[in-house]
């Protein structure tokens, strides 16, 4: 198993560069006591900041303001979500999103002509579906009577 500085500095790295590339898994995988520490209190501040606006004006006078109560359900989350990026799940889910976005630079997106044509055959081919499961439809119904009465 590899130590978290291997970990660290593999990750940092582009994966084409070595014929070592770390697994995404191995990432998640190697957490510490410190990593679960900081995920409870994360856990426990988004929590929090779903009862924030039922219980806190009740025990703080300047929490009867709801912009007030905003800003503190805004900053819980906020403080949340820096602490989930702290752990070494967090550092390997921005490192997902990074390999996404340059995956993404790589997208060759249709042209406006492409797109256009696309849905026209699209539209053309679901009303002509629609017109023959209609009339399947209507000749099973007239089999139906023809039979039942």
């Amino acid at each position: 198993m590899k130590t978290d500085d291997q970990l660290r500095q593999a990750s940092d790295r582009p994966a084409s560069s070595s014929s070592t590339a770390v697994d995404p898994a191995d990432i998640v995988r190697t957490g510490s006591a410190f990593d679960a520490v900081l995920w409870i209190a994360a856990l426990g501040l988004l929590i929090g900041a779903t009862l924030v606006n039922q219980y806190l004006p009740a025990y703080w006078q300047p929490a009867t303001n709801v912009w007030t109560r905003v800003g503190v359900i805004a900053g819980m989350i906020v403080v949340a979500l820096g602490l989930l990026y702290a752990t070494h799940q967090g550092k390997g889910f921005m490192g997902l999103l990074k390999d996404a976005q340059v995956e993404l630079r790589r997208i060759t997106w249709p042209t406006k002509q492409d797109t256009f044509q696309t849905t026209w055959i699209v539209l053309v081919i679901v009303l002509i579906m629609s017109l023959l499961l209609w009339g399947i439809d209507t000749v099973f119904g007239w089999l139906i009577s023809a039979i039942i009465g």
